[in-house]
């Protein structure tokens, strides 16, 4: 049997690549790196593989009409265009809850490198400073704070459930209030903003989303709140957050998401209050090589014709 031609949109894990190349005729990034020779194969691509950061527009799938299957290795997948997809019965999948530990536990650890000055702590040391001139300043404690969740899907129950933990009181804002949890919920993320000391965004990114935190939520968070973000660069307005973090409107911030990457904002770099990671939640051995599983497992699935394992809500 032969095997199908897909196309590789992003630079894709080789733990990903690994099991494509040895199941599928693959098609490296072929539509940016050689257009000429994409046009004659695109006839004959059958699925499109990408990562959480993919762009996949209509105007790709537009190119592509033999075209069956999205995959995404990612939870999130706002760079697809679900819609045009969905219009033609082309399935999207992601690979959710293999990576709901591994975010949760950098959401916790963003919170109290930047609360309690981890990085700067090391920083501190390595420049000598401690015993030139003594003790740092006084930091932020965490336990016992109250932490706002900005989106409570899967991941953010994760983070709450390592947060009660820390015996933090816990609260947060979703479309709608979610049955069975005793956190107080909010509707809006302004509301919750305005009664939390960390303020946690794990959202969904995209239109719907786009800068929910803007400079009047960061206000609402004030001067001695904290903002964490591991859902979208998007999400937050970074204009604002920069003004508000240089100016003291609130006291600090970590971020492992930016709105362009790899290239945040050098005006971030600069600042002692932030915690910068360059989009690691996921990036563990393990993690990562469940999360390439689940993509290659969603393929395979596909191409057998069995059920789907992880299509995105949108597919019905």
């Amino acid at each position: 049997m032969s095997r199908p031609p897909i196309l590789a949109v992003a630079k894709l894990s080789p733990l990903l690549m690994e099991q494509l190349t040895a199941a599928y005729v693959v098609h490296d990034r072929l539509h940016e790196t050689d257009p000429a020779t994409f046009a004659k194969v695109a006839p004959q691509i059958r699925a499109i593989a990408g990562s959480g950061e993919s762009k996949v527009p209509r105007s790709l799938m537009d190119q592509l009409p033999a075209l069956e299957l999205v995959s995404i290795m990612g939870v999130g997948y706002d760079g697809v265009d679900v819609p045009a997809a969905l219009e033609r019965r082309i399935p999207v999948t992601h690979t959710p809850g293999v990576l709901n530990d591994e975010v949760a536990d950098l959401a916790i650890g963003l919170m109290l490198s930047i609360a309690r000055r981890i990085p700067q702590a090391d920083q501190y040391v390595r420049a000598g400073r401690w015993g030139k001139e003594g003790a740092m300043p006084l930091t932020r404690k965490v336990s016992g704070a109250r932490l706002g969740i900005v989106g409570l899907g899967r991941i953010g129950q994760a983070i709450a459930t390592r947060a009660e933990a820390f015996g933090m009181s816990i609260a947060y804002t979703a479309r709608s209030a979610k049955e069975g949890l005793a956190y107080r919920f909010y509707p809006s993320a302004l509301a919750l903003a305005a009664q939390v000391d960390f303020l946690v965004v794990i959202t969904p990114g995209g239109a719907g989303t786009k800068h929910l935190i803007n400079a009047e939520v960061l206000a609402a968070l004030g001067p001695k709140g904290y903002l964490i973000n591991v859902a979208r660069g998007s999400v937050v307005d970074e204009a604002a957050l920069i003004d508000a973090l240089q100016k003291g409107g609130i006291a600090g911030a970590g971020l492992d998401v930016f709105d362009n990457e790899p290239h945040p904002p050098e005006a971030l770099w600069a600042l002692e209050n932030v915690v910068l990671t360059p989009h690691i939640a996921s990036a563990t051995w393990q993690t990562r090589q469940a999360m390439a599983d689940l993509a290659a497992a969603n393929l395979q699935a596909h191409f057998a014709g069995k059920d789907l394992l992880s299509p995105v809500p949108e597919w019905p």
